[in-house]
């Protein structure tokens, strides 16, 4: 019986070896105010990008999908 214990808590021990594995959660980010202004700015500068090309896109469609557009304009000239 008692070899039975050994052999199932070295197998435990073996095949779980991460478990003992340093953790990250204690780290601390030394991240100061620079770096969150940066990625600010940089977050800033994608959602500008963001905005027109969206708004491009939408107007694309719109275009496309309206049947009223698909016909030219018609210009008449009364003489």
């Amino acid at each position: 019986m008692f070899k039975h214990i050994i052999t199932a808590f070295t197998t435990l021990l073996l095949l779980n070896g991460t478990s003992f594995a340093a953790s990250t959660a204690g780290r601390t980010d030394h991240s100061g105010i620079l770096v969150w202004t940066f990625l600010g700015f940089c977050a800033l500068i994608v959602v500008a990008q963001l905005l027109p090309a969206l708004m491009v896109v939408f107007g694309v469609v719109k275009s496309a999908s309206t049947a009223s557009e698909k016909q030219h304009a018609r210009v008449t000239v009364k003489k």
